[in-house]
């Protein structure tokens, strides 16, 4: 599923964000690494807009992943920088 087809908000584009960065075991375990994240953080905190902007914060971070998510999302990159700011405010 392409965001740009469910005109998702903040909260859908960061969610999708995470699963894209899931599918590649180095990347997974990179975020976890650099996010201090746990996998049991991810289970029972995925919803919640601080551990989203983590996520779309870790991709910021490293501009090839975060170019390669948004083209797999069907966004610019600029949109998930934007949705990171919304999930901070």
């Amino acid at each position: 599923m392409h965001a740009s087809e469910t005109n998702a908000d903040a909260s859908t584009l960061a969610l999708l964000a995470l699963v894209w960065s899931l599918e590649d075991s180095r990347r997974a375990e990179r975020l976890l690494a650099l996010t201090g994240l746990t996998t049991n953080d991810l289970r029972a905190r995925a919803t919640e807009p601080a551990l989203q902007a983590a996520v779309l914060s870790f991709l910021e971070g490293h501009e090839l992943d975060l170019v390669a998510c948004a083209d797999h999302l069907g966004v610019k990159p600029e949109v998930l920088v934007r949705a990171r700011a919304e999930l901070e405010a």
